[in-house]
């Protein structure tokens, strides 16, 4: 059975869209591979966003977050092998992408990176979706 991490459901995350999902922050599958959801400025303990208006800020915290949902599922951020990075303004790009390689130093992931027209919430700028390995080692 997979390990679910951060369980929720979307009508306390997003109450004005009247939804109801039952999902997770993280799963670790066969107790190596870990699945995050896509990761934004937001606090996970809070549920605070942070850094409205400053993508920097908000990427900052997404990676934040995605080093602590990779401590909780027994992983490292050396882990990673792919990163899928949202941004709604490719003037964004330059910023997200010093801001995550300076997080990143050394791991050389995969990584694909898109313009959306928005994300799930107006004030989110960037989120970052990451698959890790575990080495069978560690």
């Amino acid at each position: 059975m997979h390990t679910r991490i951060r369980k929720f459901n979307t009508r306390d995350t997003y109450p004005e869209q009247k939804l109801d999902n039952d999902l997770c922050q993280a799963v670790v599958a066969r107790g190596r591979m870990v699945f995050l959801r896509g990761q934004v400025g937001q606090d996970l303990d809070t549920a605070a966003n942070v850094g409205v208006g400053d993508v920097d800020a908000q990427t900052e915290q997404a990676m934040r977050n995605i080093q602590q949902l990779l401590g909780e599922a027994g992983a490292r951020l050396e882990h990673i092998c792919k990163l899928t990075i949202y941004l709604t303004d490719r003037r964004y790009r330059e910023s997200v992408y010093r801001t995550v390689g300076r997080w990143l130093r050394g791991v050389y992931p995969v990584s694909t990176g898109l313009v959306v027209s928005g994300l799930a919430r107006p004030e989110w700028l960037v989120e970052i979706d990451v698959i890790a390995v575990i080495p069978e080692e560690a």
